[in-house]
């Protein structure tokens, strides 16, 4: 394993023993002599922080993280891949289990993944965790180092950036330590289109890399192979996937006005509440408080497009929207635009009439939420209120079509970027589709909640959450009730 770049600290603190992973193992070595004088810690852990995420102040934590733990139990992003991290960390780990290394066999079983960045960096390294196929995946927690922080958030970690000191940085590690594994369903998305797109993160084509690389939604997306199930002859095709929610519209193009402004000038978004700040200046320079008067219908959700949902039965069922709407959020998780909870908890009658239901993260179904203008948006700040209830869905198909506007503004996992539009017949087409899950690490009362289990009749498997790790999380729950 290549061992990360060193940073200055005190040198003087105290290692975090319960945490620390035996240096043979981080050198790729052999078992030692004598091993059995070597213990195997109680919450081993590895680091992975983001040193552009919102205020960038990942390389500050960076230092004070290497201090408690060992420094290669820390690591750089994006100058390193996690995935290759991960792949040769767990690969020495079972090399060392075959060869009768006890030890190695529980850290494998014992580990867990500490991700400090924004949304865009939460939601990569759950993918990259993911799609490694183990059976016991290891879980993650979230450091909230981004502007809207609705991943951690979600899950208990806060919506503030930490401050970057030595004692915030054990207070990280204790929580991660002490957490409780929680299940969360995650998302696949395909789009088709019948030709590549210019500006877009969806294809090799941008002309503008120093500014746009981020609309790449930190490598979210890629082109669907030929042997893959969602490939289409005569399409471009690209898949990708979200853990906390997709956003057509509105706070999109919004998003992606603060975005390509902070890739241009870094250096002057290093404050998260002004960073926030900026996101409030955008939607009024770009008319969304009085959106009627300042956007044509031709950007409303409706004369873009038609969406369908389908439910666990597979049939599919045309939504119709108001042509108010200017914006769509397909939400996972109960956490949006700075940690309000678009969908809230439907009464009585919504879920007899409607069949709604509170959102639960590992229900296998995301909430189909509208806004009308940024009015609808800040009013969230009111206890109760909430988004335009349109669905709840077990898959999403979105069809965009010829005679609206010639793009509009997508976001997954707070990140943005401009799609083009067909300009013929054949529609682009989006499908949203359930695929798997992963484990968070819950910290106290947060916002996030899974189906109980004794009430559970639904046909989504829970399997990728290894029963060690359910009687660990039912164990904390009952301790702190």
């Amino acid at each position: 394993m290549t061992e990360p770049l060193t940073g200055k600290a005190d040198e003087h603190v105290e290692r975090m023993q319960d945490l620390v992973i035996p240096e043979y193992i981080l050198n790729n070595e052999k078992t030692p002599v004598g091993s059995s004088d070597i213990t195997c810690p109680e919450s081993p852990v590895l680091v992975f922080v983001n040193i552009k995420s919102g205020g960038q102040l990942g390389a500050q934590l960076i230092p004070h993280f290497r201090v408690l733990l060992n420094p290669k139990q820390v690591f750089e992003l994006p100058s390193v891949k996690p995935e290759e991290v991960l792949k040769e960390f767990l690969g020495n780990l079972e090399k060392l289990r075959k060869n009768g290394d006890e030890i190695a066999g529980e850290i494998r079983d014992r580990l867990r993944i500490v991700v400090a960045g924004g949304d865009g960096t939460h939601g990569w390294l759950l993918g990259v965790v993911a799609d490694l196929k183990l059976e016991h995946l290891p879980p993650c927690s979230t450091v909230p180092l981004g502007t809207g922080n609705n991943l951690p958030f979600s899950f208990g970690w806060g919506k503030k950036n930490p401050i970057p000191n030595i004692e915030s940085c054990r207070e990280i590690l204790r929580k991660t330590a002490e957490a409780s594994p929680m299940s969360v369903d995650r998302w696949h998305v395909v789009i088709r289109m019948s030709k590549p797109v210019k500006d877009s993160p969806l294809s090799e084509m941008k002309q503008d890399k120093s500014t746009h690389k981020t609309l790449e939604t930190l490598e979210s997306f890629s082109r669907v192979p030929e042997n893959h199930e969602a490939f289409q002859e005569g399409r471009f095709s690209y898949q990708g996937g979200f853990w906390n929610y997709l956003s057509i519209g509105m706070d999109s193009q919004v998003a992606h006005a603060f975005h390509t402004k902070r890739n241009k000038h870094p250096e002057l978004f290093k404050n998260q509440v002004m960073n926030q700040g900026l996101y409030g200046f955008y939607a009024c320079y770009q008319g969304w408080f009085c959106a009627p008067c300042c956007h044509p219908r031709s950007k409303n959700i409706k004369t873009l497009a038609n969406i369908y949902t389908a439910r666990y039965d597979g049939q599919w069922d045309k939504l119709e929207l108001s042509p108010r709407v200017r914006s769509i959020v397909i939400l996972n998780l109960p956490s949006f635009s700075g940690g309000f909870n678009p969908w809230g908890t439907p009464d009585e009658d919504k879920v007899s009439e409607r069949k709604l239901t509170a959102p639960f993260v590992n229900d296998g179904l995301i909430e189909v939420v509208g806004f009308t203008d940024a009015w609808h948006g800040m009013s969230m700040v009111i206890p109760g209120v909430h988004g335009t209830r349109i669905a709840q869905a077990h898959r999403v198909k979105i069809e965009f079509h010829k005679g609206g506007e010639d793009h509009t503004y997508m976001r997954v996992d707070g990140e943005p970027w401009l799609q083009e539009l067909p300009n013929e017949d054949e529609p682009t087409v989006m499908e949203i589709t359930h695929k798997g899950q992963a484990v968070m690490l819950a910290y106290g009362e947060c916002s996030a909640k899974t189906v109980p289990e004794e009430a559970s009749n639904l046909p989504i498997s829970q399997a990728s959450v290894a029963p060690r790790q359910k009687q660990q999380g039912a164990r904390k729950n009952k301790q702190e009730q």
